[in-house]
Formats: C-alpha cells, sequence, structure tokens
C-alpha cells in the first residue's frame, strides 16, 4: 500500500513560483521539476518537463528517455520564442511498479532521498558546489552558504541534448520506507538532520510530514519556491 503526500509554496520572497510537481499513484509517477529563467520562462519550462513526463511515461516509454524527450521539448520551445532569455529547470521524478520497483532520475539539484530507518540522499546535485565537494575544495557545510551554491552544471532546456547526464538509480521500495522528492527550496533552509526529524515521524500521515517539511523551510527564511513530495510504503 502506497501513501503519499505533497505541497509547494512560492516562499516568502518570490512573487511567482516557478515550481510544480505531479503526484499519481494510478500511473506510478512522482516529480518535482524547478524553473530558471524569470517569470513566465521558469514556470513554462517546468510545466513542458512535467507534461512531457507525464505524456511519455503514459506511453511506456523509460523514465531517462522521458527526461532526455522533456530537454529536447523545452529547447524547441524556446528557440521558438522571441525573447532570447534562457528556459530551464531541474527536474527530480520516481517511477514506482506494482511490485515495488522503482526507479529514480534526476538532472539539476532537485533532490530525491530514501528513509530507511534513517535518511540518505539518492540523488547528487548537478552543481558547481557539489563539483567543488567532490574535488575536496569544500565540505558540505562550508556548501550550504557558498556564493554560487544555486548554480547548476546541469539543466533541462538550457544543456544541449548531446551534453545530458540524466542520473537515474533503481531500487525496491519496501514497507517503511519512503522516499522524499523536493526542490532546492526545501535542502536551502532545512539541513538533512532536521529533514530527517520530521520524516522520521511515522505518527503523521505523509501529508501531515510534507505540511511540516514546507512550514520548516518557512520558518527557515522561505528564500524561494519550495516543492515537497512523500511517498511512503506501508
Amino acid at each position: 500500500m502506497i501513501e503519499f503526500g505533497h505541497s509547494t509554496h512560492v516562499g516568502l520572497r518570490r512573487e511567482h513560483n516557478e515550481d510544480t510537481y505531479y503526484a499519481d499513484a494510478d500511473l506510478g509517477l512522482w516529480l518535482v521539476a524547478d524553473g530558471m529563467g524569470g517569470h513566465e520562462h521558469g514556470e513554462v519550462a517546468s510545466a513542458l518537463a512535467r507534461d512531457t513526463l507525464v505524456r511519455e511515461v503514459s506511453r511506456g516509454t523509460e523514465l531517462v528517455r522521458a527526461i532526455q524527450i522533456a530537454d529536447e521539448e523545452i529547447i524547441r520551445h524556446s528557440t521558438r520564442r522571441s525573447e532570447a532569455l534562457p528556459m530551464g529547470t531541474t527536474i527530480a521524478a520516481l517511477r514506482l511498479a506494482k511490485d515495488g520497483a522503482f526507479e529514480v532520475a534526476w538532472v539539476g539539484d532537485s533532490r530525491i532521498y530514501v528513509w530507511n530507518d534513517g535518511l540518505r540522499q539518492l540523488s547528487q546535485d548537478h552543481s558547481y558546489v557539489q563539483e567543488l565537494i567532490d574535488q575536496g575544495a569544500i565540505t558540505s557545510e562550508q556548501a550550504r552558504s557558498h556564493p554560487h551554491r544555486n548554480v547548476v552544471t546541469q539543466a533541462l532546456g538550457v544543456t544541449d541534448p548531446q551534453s545530458l547526464r540524466v542520473a537515474s538509480m533503481r531500487g525496491e521500495l519496501t514497507p517503511g520506507m519512503q522516499l522524499l522528492i523536493c526542490s532546492d527550496g526545501l535542502t536551502e533552509e532545512v539541513k538533512d538532520s532536521a529533514i530527517a526529524a520530521i520524516v522520521g515521524r511515522t505518527e503523521l500521515s505523509a501529508q501531515e510530514c510534507v505540511d511540516h517539511l514546507v512550514l520548516a523551510a518557512l520558518d527557515g527564511g522561505g528564500s524561494d519556491n519550495v516543492t515537497v513530495i512523500l511517498v511512503r510504503a506501508r
């Protein structure tokens, strides 16, 4: 049995919400897309990513290929516009089969975590600061306040299809496990330890956990749009 919660909030400092998400247990698809490029551009890019994934997964397209097609769609759309402003989006997506087998895939710095008697990040950010961490130049804690912490190195609509690296991972969702998908509006404001403390409250419903996570992001400053999905196996 699958239980899930979902929510998005514009935050406390932005006028528009460029995040979008999708949550559908019947299709077995959950995703978060964080748009970039300013009002309309970011919103259009994240919506295009969402709609393309829903369409392609409904047709039976593999998740990674569906994300690649979304990249092509956004680029095609942006080249038809008269403005030369960039238009892009991150993507973090979960595809869950009826037997509990799952695949997660991502591009950018929207994240996917797994809870299994503790919280662990499954995705690895496609970001400038993550590259610095990998090189040993800075620590994860230093990355939280780095001036270029919001610079992504891969994004749909921005990265050429030939250069796009869709990262993915497979696993099995067993009873008691949870998968968390979120935009960086959560992880910018709430440390992993605080996220773990909320997700680990199994007396709460999945939706209540999501609501607490969004409130924690707002309490932390709410500097960006925040979107959270929590999928729980009973």
